[in-house]
């Protein structure tokens, strides 16, 4: 996949900035922390430290939550190249901006700016994801979109294993600032690469207004049974299987008794997992189809977070944990390249952000039922609620998470894959193991017409 100009370019530079973007996190999350966890914020009646965490996650989220969509109609109507460049450069300037604002002389840093600041990066990438996202399909040929989607969750994950590991250690040793400046050169590296690329002007417009392109995606992912099964699988997964990273701190901090290093090492563990099963998915044969794929892995995500979320040993979980990146990554890998590959180029931009929309709302939603759980079944319990409870509610959405896959594995849908009724390979018989195995998809080889008989 590398070998194509345009896409190693821009793959390389979303890298850098990936990397600097992991390292802004940690610094932002760790500043958060810091304020509202000292003795004059407390003193002072304001609000506790994890509820101040829960508003700065919300201020990231919920701008994709409320504006996704309107991101996704002005990636269709406008130059592509252009809005994702101006995004980059709004994304660089609030960089610095922050790096500015976290030098100890200026003394601008306060919840309320870090929160305002996380909401300008909101707002930003609820236009910036829709913009990238049609961005791939024009680097590389059609049939090789699959391979540069999962090229670009390797990037992502790639990321994840060095960005905090690399946060840490100049954090420990120079401060946030650190963080902050190298995060705002590392834009220049994406910007360029997006520079370097063909123009991407857009599609044709049919004179409609901007509603009535909107309601043409919904209509499209609802209205399609292929579309509509792959939103249902992102939905569900976003639900269920999401709120472990939310929740992580806690089993850090309450099930293992373990401290931030540990946090740390444990997203880059689940980094590497899912790293590793991007490049895994090279082995798996081509003619399996994604409508078999999508619910199996699914079932894996469920079953390994599911085994993570009752053990307490760090070791155990380390271990379990880099499996939930391989099968997290196999899961929403193989869902976004089927929702690409079913659209056509004129809503590609709409549709993802449907879907981007969909996803961003199901993770806050996921959490608060994942705590609301725990808070019911462990909040009398004892003093380790927060650990046990962090337990309980993963541990349930994930048993959840189980059975909706094998109900999608038992009971498929091929129009995942356009195969329509009629088609070769059209096969809705239920059962487990042919949801497994696809043996109807497997192709036949047979001996030539002149072969010699075997002896």
């Amino acid at each position: 996949m590398l070998r194509h100009k345009h896409f190693r370019t821009v793959w390389c530079g979303a890298l850098i900035s990936s990397v600097g973007g992991w390292m802004e996190m940690i610094g932002v999350q760790w500043q958060m922390a810091q304020i509202t966890l000292d003795k004059d914020w407390v003193a002072a009646g304001h609000p506790g430290a994890s509820l101040m965490m829960a508003y700065l996650g919300t201020a990231q989220l919920a701008p994709t939550l409320l504006l996704g969509i309107a991101g996704g109609v002005v990636a269709d109507r406008v130059n592509r190249k252009k809005m994702l460049l101006l995004t980059q450069v709004i994304l660089m300037v609030v960089a610095a901006f922050l790096a500015v604002a976290s030098i100890p002389a200026v003394g601008w840093l306060s919840p309320m700016f870090l929160i305002g600041i996380s909401l300008v990066n909101g707002i930003t990438m609820a236009f910036n994801v829709p913009a990238w996202q049609v961005l791939t399909p024009r680097l590389v040929p059609r049939e090789e979109l699959t391979k540069a989607i999962t090229l670009n969750g390797i990037q992502f994950n790639l990321a994840r294993i060095v960005g905090p590991g690399l946060g840490g250690l100049l954090m420990a040793y120079y401060g946030p600032t650190a963080l902050f400046v190298v995060n705002t050169v590392s834009f220049l590296g994406v910007i360029l690469a997006v520079w370097s690329t063909p123009d991407s002007p857009p599609p044709a417009r049919d004179g409609r207004r901007a509603m009535e392109q909107v309601r043409e995606a919904v209509a499209f992912v609802f209205g399609n049974k292929g579309p509509c099964r792959v939103f249902l699988a992102l939905v569900i997964f976003s639900i269920l299987a999401a709120p472990l990273v939310r929740m992580l701190p806690l089993f850090i901090k309450e099930v293992y008794h373990q401290e931030e290093r540990t946090f740390g090492i444990m997203l880059a563990v689940m980094g590497v997992g899912a790293v590793l099963g991007g490049l895994a998915l090279k082995l798996m044969p081509s003619w399996y189809p994604k409508h078999h794929f999508i619910p199996l892995s699914m079932t894996l995500s469920g079953i390994s977070v599911l085994l993570f979320s009752v053990v307490n040993s760090v070791y155990l979980a380390s271990g379990l944990i880099f499996f939930v990146g391989v099968f997290w990554l196999w899961s929403f890998n193989s869902s976004m390249s089927a929702m690409q590959l079913l659209v056509d180029d004129r809503m590609r931009g709409r549709v993802l952000a449907v879907c981007n929309t969909a996803i961003f709302g199901a993770n806050p939603l996921g959490l608060l039922l994942a705590g609301y759980i725990g808070h019911v079944v462990a909040g009398h319990a004892d003093g380790s609620e927060s650990g046990a409870g962090a337990q309980i509610g993963v541990g349930a959405l994930s048993a959840v998470l189980v059975v909706a896959a094998l109900i999608m594995l038992i009971w498929r849908t091929p129009e995942v894959d356009g195969i329509m009724p009629g088609q070769a390979g059209y096969d809705r018989k239920p059962g487990l193991i042919r949801g497994i195995l696809a043996n109807e998809h497997r192709p036949t080889i047979l001996p030539p017409r002149n072969s010699p008989p075997m002896k």
